[in-house]
């Protein structure tokens, strides 16, 4: 596998080198399309960790937070740094677009104590239990995905098994119809998507999408909040007394949020896996040699991926950090993607390595009170289908680089072109 974009990303490094520090702007998703944009957060980490934009082009004003403990002290300080006014940097064009369209608050954009109260109506569908009861699910449909795949053929490899397994799962949460499930996919990229990239060619279909996955998830609340009580996430919004008198809006803004984050995040750290181990043949040798270090792998993939690069806060009040002065109302933009790199915190953080001695100790579940409520079931997912590929496969090979999204929020992959070269015998 090789890397034709050496000399793009060259010449963007040696841009950004000489680029005044003022004017340094990470929200620039074109570098992110084509892997180019680490060189802007050196730079801001190690020259202005906390740094404002004054007018970008596309974003208008905001903070960069860029170093790990910078971004856990506005993480977790709720009461400074709020998510009621949106948790990602909107694009000009797009803030346009939403003031067309009806507020849909989730709880990911509330503050306590209403967060707390609409995420606690949610979280049982993770908790240990029944994630132990998900699990021997998960494990079977692993093995019919991995078992369907063809051998000693190219194929995408998210498509066929990074869609096709989180699809599954997500379908289960919600008690969605299994047979319509890569709906959600699909739906997750309209919404997480700008005309021209994914599946979204204009702002209209975007909407009229949309209002179709909103049109089919208020069928499911229909059929549900007057029946008995089901262990689904729609018949749980339906149910629970926090949640069950919502307006329509707050509904629809929480399906948004529980199709994306049980599709994005999961789905592009199993394509990342396949990706990381390739770039790192060391370490795939490894792990074939001792799956027991497949937890740590994951972790690993986890941080080294980040697959959402960034969250955002808004300001209640004036605030020092880093040595900078943050004015109330001023966005303030989290750069997990950026964080996860900090070599003041983490040993060789451009290093994948998954005997790391401290795996876990990462940013991209987030901090504080909204820390990600699936966390466990994204690691159980990327932990069964890597238990499975070892069983049955000696090495996925990654064919060419991969088309990533054209996104700074999702940090992803569109396709992955890998080849099985022959299965292992039972």
């Amino acid at each position: 596998m090789s890397d034709g974009s050496v000399d793009f990303k060259e010449a963007v490094r040696a841009r950004i080198s000489a680029e005044p520090l003022e004017s340094l702007n990470p929200a620039q998703p074109e570098l992110f399309a084509s892997d180019a944009f680490w060189p802007i957060f050196e730079r801001l980490r190690e020259e202005a960790p906390v740094h404002y934009a004054a007018e970008s082009e596309d974003y208008g004003p905001f903070w960069s937070v860029t170093r790990y403990n910078d971004i856990m002290a506005v993480d977790t300080n709720h009461e400074v740094f709020s998510s009621a006014d949106g948790i990602t940097l909107p694009s000009k064009e797009q803030d346009a677009e939403t003031a067309k369209r009806p507020v849909r608050p989730s709880f990911i954009s509330m503050d306590p104590p209403r967060h707390d109260a609409q995420r606690k109506a949610v979280s049982p569908v993770v908790a240990p239990g029944n994630l132990q009861r998900m699990e021997p699910i998960i494990r079977e449909r692993a093995g019919h995905i991995l078992d369907a795949l063809p051998v000693g053929e190219r194929f995408d490899w998210v498509d066929l098994v990074s869609k096709e397994l989180t699809a599954m799962t997500l379908a289960t949460l919600f008690d969605f119809p299994f047979e319509e499930r890569r709906s959600l996919t699909y739906w997750s990229d309209m919404m997480t998507n700008a005309p021209g990239h994914g599946p979204v060619t204009s702002w209209d279909q975007k909407r009229t999408e949309i209002d179709a996955c909103f049109a089919a998830f208020d069928t499911l609340w229909k059929d549900r909040v007057d029946a008995e009580p089901r262990f689904d996430l729609v018949s749980m919004l339906a149910h629970n007394p926090a949640t069950r008198h919502m307006d329509i809006h707050e509904y629809h803004g929480n399906v948004t949020l529980l199709i994306i984050g049980g599709n994005d995040t999961t789905r592009n750290t199993i394509s990342g896996s396949i990706y990381a181990l390739n770039r790192n043949p060391a370490e795939y040798a490894k792990l074939r040699e001792n799956p027991a270090l497949i937890p740590a792998m994951v972790s690993e993939t986890i941080r080294w991926q980040t697959p959402l690069a960034h969250m955002r806060r808004t300001a209640l009040r004036d605030i020092e950090l880093g040595g900078q002065r943050i004015r109330e109302g001023d966005r303030v933009v989290m750069w997990y993607v950026s964080g996860n790199r900090d070599e003041r915190v983490i040993a060789r953080p451009d290093a994948y390595d998954i005997s790391r001695e401290r795996p876990r100790q990462h940013l991209s579940f987030g901090f504080g009170v909204h820390r990600c409520v699936g966390n466990r079931l994204a690691e159980l997912q990327l932990t069964v289908i890597w238990e499975e590929i070892l069983k049955r496969f000696p090495v996925v090979e990654v064919l060419e680089e991969p088309q990533r999204t054209h996104s700074i929020f999702v940090k992803g992959y569109e396709t992955l072109p890998v080849r099985i070269p022959y299965r292992l015998s039972a």
